[in-house]
């Protein structure tokens, strides 16, 4: 089978041109339709310049156009690069200059956007910029091709040489200096995921895909990914579902959904407004969630509504594409103290548990989470010191290589690993991976902060984990939390935007003169049960 991810999906628009391939509240397309658009966005592409290994900027929304276009790209030999589009414009900026982005596309809904990115200086060229829909007149802009163009051009790929080894898309992701760093995935990473994970799910063409996660997350590679490649169909999930559980519940059961893939704070909004219907969507065989702990009550409550699907657990950093390891429930956990597995590797993949010296640790002792295998990026985009840093020298093999996660991890007297935590500060947040380093440099960049200190608060809630900042403000500044909130937000997407504040005269500081950034979350937590602090700081 090709590693090619667009010739995975060829195969598929030739065996099943007539089937729906994608289906929004709004439109639904077909194999036949993506194939014909992809394959036209493709030639626009090469005929702006685009070369094999060229990048292209995805300022577009989540519809079917947004996905036939991203296939097209890879049909044109490109990487895309999605950006988030609630992030603002800064960051945004930040992204498509990093990634040397040759096109950008662009519709009506980011045209203002990418108008406030061209201000912040974030193309350092003149980049082409094209759509797929109606022409875009943008302040500092103008589309070089559209839908009238791409409907002119042929329906048959260009004859562009892709390799496996290459770029499929760079994902970016938070950055601890304060910098997003871009995650390299090739073609062979994702095809090999797919090689083990379609069989492994039992993925036919008659099955119904959600598609929740934004495009920028790497959870919806496996969406898009598995049902295009399959023959199936792909639900994508409107934004504004979210904002109501029971809307939610509407769309799986309307849909008759055969697969949901989400994160655990989905599941545990739809569990906490007993949104999941016992005994309901019939429809549904699948449940599969990856990016974040799920509590185990929450767990039990879909199980015990659902029995008649199948639930399992995911694991895998976007370094190692997608997911590494796997535990597909038999039964429900006894009780909610019952720890759920992270698993054991998927096909290709391999989880190690080591110490400082990189040995292996002893059973249930818990120890530094190592990834290698056919999952493993190559790298962050254009840099080698990251890179170096991140993914170091298998001890066992000098050819080979293991991705350090900063997860903590244990293998369980039943031969399944267990994920215990973090050594760093990243987070997982409403499925999103953050770092508070990348948060605390936008906040310390604000002239009226002398000096803050960010940190994750562990949460009951649906979001996994609240991120709390404490701060000290310059001796002239008058500055409250809404002031700074409000000057964050220029530079951190919403769901980076502390949740909880804290002002104090002076930071509270440990033996070494650092920041004591567990004092910091005891008074946070003290403050948000009593509403006030004692002790100072």
């Amino acid at each position: 089978m090709t590693h090619l991810l667009h010739e995975r999906v060829s195969r598929a628009v030739d065996r099943h041109g007539d089937a729906t391939a994608i289906v929004s509240a709004s439109q639904s397309m077909t194999y036949a339709d993506v194939g014909a658009l992809s394959s036209r966005v493709a030639h626009a592409l090469v005929e702006a310049g685009c070369r094999s290994g060229d990048r292209v900027g995805m300022l577009l929304p989540k519809s079917p156009e947004t996905i036939a276009a991203m296939i097209g790209v890879l049909k044109a030999g490109c990487a895309y690069v999605p950006v988030d589009l609630a992030s603002p414009a800064s960051r945004a900026a930040k992204i498509l200059s990093r990634a040397d982005v040759r096109v950008v596309l662009v519709d009506k809904a980011t045209a203002a956007l990418l108008d406030e990115i061209y201000e912040e200086g974030g193309i350092s060229a003149p980049a082409t910029i094209g759509t797929t829909g109606a022409p875009i007149d943008g302040r500092r802009f103008q589309t070089t091709f559209d839908a009238t163009t791409i409907s002119r051009l042929a329906k048959a790929p260009p004859h562009v040489s892709v390799r496996s080894e290459y770029p499929a898309h760079i994902l970016f992701t938070s950055g601890s200096t304060g910098e997003p760093k871009g995650v390299i995935v090739t073609h062979g990473n994702v095809s090999t995921f797919l090689d083990w994970a379609l069989p492994a799910f039992d993925i036919r063409s008659t099955d119904r895909l959600s598609s929740h996660p934004p495009l920028h997350f790497d959870l919806s590679t496996f969406d898009v990914y598995g049902a295009l490649t399959s023959g199936a169909a792909l639900y994508l999930v409107e934004p504004q579902l979210n904002l109501s559980p029971h809307a939610l519940a509407r769309f799986i059961g309307e849909s008759a959904l055969t697969q949901w893939f989400s994160v655990p704070s989905v599941m545990t909004f739809l569990a906490s407004f007993d949104a999941v219907p016992n005994g309901g969507w019939p429809a549904l065989e699948r449940v599969l969630f990856c990016g974040e702990v799920l509590p185990t009550s929450v767990l039990r409550h879909w199980m015990d509504c659902l029995p008649h699907a199948t639930f399992t657990n995911l694991y895998g950093p976007t370094e190692a594409t997608i997911a590494s390891s796997y535990h597909t429930f038999s039964t429900p956990p006894v009780d909610d103290s019952s720890p759920i597995p992270i698993g054991i590797a998927c096909e290709g993949e391999e989880l190690l548990v080591l110490d400082s010296e990189l040995d292996s640790v002893p059973q249930d002792e818990v120890g530094d989470l190592y990834i290698g295998g056919v999952g493993l990026s190559p790298g962050y985009w254009r840099d080698e010191e990251k890179t170096g840093s991140s993914f170091v020298p298998d001890p066992r093999d000098s050819a080979g290589r293991l991705y350090r996660t900063g997860d903590l991890a244990r293998v369980g007297k039943d031969g399944l690993l267990y994920f215990v935590g973090r050594v760093d500060s990243q987070i997982k947040s409403r499925g999103y991976r953050i770092e508070l380093g990348e948060i605390e440099a936008a906040l310390n960049a604000i002239e009226s902060v002398r000096e803050c200190g960010v940190v994750a608060i562990a949460s009951t809630g649906f979001e996994g984990a609240q991120i709390g900042c404490a701060y000290s403000l310059t001796s002239s500044s008058q500055a409250t939390s809404l002031d700074l909130r409000a000057q964050a937000a220029h530079s951190l997407p919403r769901y980076m935007l502390p949740t909880r504040w804290l002002q104090l005269s002076e930071l509270p500081k440990n033996m070494n003169g650092k920041i004591d950034r567990p004092r910091i979350r005891e008074l946070l937590v003290e403050i948000s049960e009593t509403g006030t602090h004692a002790g100072g700081a």
